[in-house]
């Protein structure tokens, strides 16, 4: 008997116990992702420059492995489409196995990477190419996990259930950010030639972890209803992207209302830290101030869904990106004062306020789509938004500073700009809260 027809015959309480196993799924299967492609960032702000790109003025470092950093995010809507086409045709649970493999290995692969004291550029080279497969992973990744909490769960807390797949970022991000604080209390020479390597490699272990809880759930019962009553009707179904593009004015929107919350995210773990320890803080105390406020930021997170759930997506969103872009210069003052315990509170309210934003946003996005074509239009046009926003603004901001003299006003108002645009289209684009998803639109 197939999981989707045991879903169909389950009490209500054992179909709550599912929920609560896959929701359970895809936090982990998220925090596993996301541990694998955010450690990349904080290797990016701290090991690359020098073991990829030694030689080069510091910041010209930084920047060069920010474009690196960046190629993830560019392979990130290529992802969406590839893994959103299939899980859209075939189901959401398969794609999510493939997508947590793929992420597994390339992650792992990166801790094998020869320096360049040993292969010169070709060191660089290989970095790009796996990082372009992090980026195809987590862009199928997300959307599977968002849609397999959202669909499972009650319709009232959609909201809430949806928020722990973006729940997991941060707590991929400090577990990635511990253990590259761990590896760098290693003297300076062993982190470059081998500590940062540690991180990369423990991903094949999360993989077996994740592999095992991920084999063990059902496939959603709204999907499955949906293929099934396009089964018994007259209409072929047409390719899921085909679907999505004819109506393009949601994925842009979606894309440009997510894109400032990306952008603010991915400023943390790398500038920001490259930041703080440049104005004379410990680079392992730093680490661990993010980690912490990382953390902390978990419960807001799913605190941000829950709100969004009573009050809706937007106006919760809205507020969360007002509070960031106020706090942007103090965040800076306390980030640049060399003290880890500033550095912490500087983190902590960023990341608190980054979570009002960022936790509704998973069922923002996916309440837009149609069931049929909801992988496809929810992970393209979330990761569309994570390519504007969070791919190439390391880079942007780290030749602002370095352009301006090293003033952080030019990097606020990219920042400021850019958040001021993501509003316009959030409150652009229609609510969502009391969409029927077993509606094929």
């Amino acid at each position: 008997m197939s999981g989707t027809t045991q879903l169909t015959q389950m009490s209500t309480a054992a179909r709550r116990k599912e929920a609560r196993t896959v929701i359970l799924s895809s936090y982990l299967g998220s925090t596993i992702e996301f541990y694998d492609f955010l450690l990349y960032a904080t290797a990016a702000a701290v090991a690359f420059p020098k073991v990829f790109f030694a030689g080069a003025d510091p910041w010209v470092g930084v920047i060069e492995a920010y474009a690196t950093f960046a190629a993830g995010y560019v392979a990130r809507p290529l992802g969406g489409v590839i893994f959103g086409h299939f899980g859209d045709r075939m189901g959401r649970k398969g794609m999510l196995i493939v997508s947590m493999t793929l992420m597994g290995l390339a992650s792992a692969a990166i801790g094998l990477i020869p320096g360049a004291n040993l292969i010169g550029p070709w060191g660089a080279v290989v970095l790009v190419l796996l990082r372009v497969l992090q980026g195809i992973a987590v862009g199928g990744e997300w959307g599977g996990a968002a849609l397999m909490a959202l669909e499972h769960s009650d319709p009232k807390r959609r909201g809430f259930a949806a928020s722990f797949v973006n729940a997991g970022a941060p707590t991929g991000a400090v577990l990635g950010t511990v253990m590259m604080g761990i590896v760098s209390a290693l003297p300076g020479d062993a982190f470059l030639a081998w500590g940062w390597r540690i991180p990369f490699l423990t991903s094949f272990a999360l993989l077996l972890v994740g592999l095992f809880v991920r084999l063990r759930i059902s496939e959603s019962p709204i999907f499955a209803a949906a293929v099934t009553a396009e089964a018994n009707g007259p209409a072929k179904r047409k390719l899921p992207l085909l679907e999505v593009l004819r109506r393009p004015k949601a994925l842009v929107f979606i894309m440009l209302a997510g894109a400032a919350g990306f952008g603010l995210q991915v400023v943390l773990p790398t500038f920001s830290v490259t930041y703080a320890v440049s104005k004379g803080a410990p680079q392992q105390g730093v680490l661990y101030a993010f980690a912490a406020a990382s953390a902390i930021s978990i419960a807001f997170v799913l605190f941000g869904g829950r709100l969004s759930d009573r009050f809706g997506r937007r106006p919760v969103m809205v507020t969360g990106l007002v509070l960031f872009v106020a706090f942007l210069f103090p965040m800076f003052a306390l980030l640049g004062s060399g003290n880890v315990w500033l550095v912490l509170l500087a983190f902590t309210l960023a990341l608190m306020f980054h979570s009002t934003l960022y936790g509704p946003l998973a069922a923002f996005v996916s309440e837009q789509f149609g069931t049929t074509s909801r992988y496809t239009g929810a992970a393209l046009g979330y990761q569309l938004a994570t390519l504007i926003g969070a791919g190439f603004t390391p880079g942007i901001v780290a030749s602002l500073f370095q352009g301006s003299g090293h003033s952080i006003g030019a990097v606020v108002g990219f920042l400021a700009a850019l958040s001021l645009v993501s509003a316009v289209f959030i409150l652009l684009t229609r609510e969502s809260k009391d969409n029927d998803l077993t509606t094929v639109r």
